[in-house]
């Protein structure tokens, strides 16, 4: 240990020591914030509906949010209140692009069992196109762990399988910090993101390591905001009531 940190650590235990004695003495005031007040919000009466200041993504009405990742215009359907993968339309994605973000969203695998393991009942989200959130019918269906409902794909197994029976609707509501890159590309921070599954803990705050791939390891790309999609992966999985903040 350098004689400069014992120094250090030295003056740290004797000013913490004098506090803890003299706490009585000290003026609360000091440590008072007044003239920082957070943006005051109406937050959703069922903490399911979008709380004042979110971007509403999906409402059921329409897919005026949502592009082709092709081009053109989203060619899944929406009935019922719902949107759902039309097979061989492709994936989806937000006309807006986003980083670090709030995520709200509601699916639903389709009641009709058909296949297993990842063919059943299979799509995914992708934080900035790159960064996937498997979705998948697990409720009592046997995949590899690392790509089962709940999980990033191929990199972290959800802690438990809080899912619901195929034709129920579940929600995801995720925390995602997008990773941040300096100007020669490399990783000054990766990509973190926490998951709660129908209200579940399931990722806690895991650092992602890169860009989800079906075949080899995870690798970093720089890039900046990008949009939310949505993987057409053949089955008729539906989704709801889908909001972002941007923190």
């Amino acid at each position: 240990m350098s004689k400069y940190f014992s120094l250090l650590l030295a003056l740290v235990s004797v000013g913490a020591f004098a506090q803890s004695t003299n706490r009585d003495a000290l003026d609360p005031k000091v440590t008072e914030v007044w003239d920082l007040k957070p943006k005051k919000i109406t937050p959703s009466a069922n903490n399911s509906d979008a709380p004042s200041d979110a971007i509403v993504l999906f409402d059921g009405k329409n897919l005026s949010n949502w592009a082709s990742s092709n081009g053109g215009d989203a060619k899944w359907e929406v009935k019922d209140g719902a949107m759902t993968v039309v097979k061989g339309t492709g994936v989806i994605q937000t006309k807006q692009s986003f980083g670090d973000i709030q995520l709200h969203i509601e699916w639903r695998s389709p009641s009709v069992i058909e296949g297993e393991g990842q063919g059943r009942g299979n799509s995914g989200i992708f934080l900035q196109s790159r960064y996937e959130l498997q979705v998948l019918d697990s409720y009592e269906s046997v995949t590899y762990s690392n790509g089962q409902a709940g999980s990033i794909y191929k990199q972290h197994i959800p802690l438990v399988n809080a899912c619901r029976k195929p034709g129920e609707w579940q929600t995801y509501d995720v925390i995602y910090t997008a990773p941040k890159f300096g100007e020669s590309g490399r990783v000054i921070s990766p990509a973190y993101i926490t998951v709660l599954h129908n209200g579940v803990l399931i990722q806690n705050h895991v650092a992602i390591n890169g860009g989800t791939q079906y075949k080899g390891l995870p690798i970093y790309e720089p890039h900046g905001k990008a949009p939310i999609t949505l993987q057409d992966h053949g089955n008729p999985v539906s989704y709801r009531n889908i909001w972002v903040r941007e923190l």
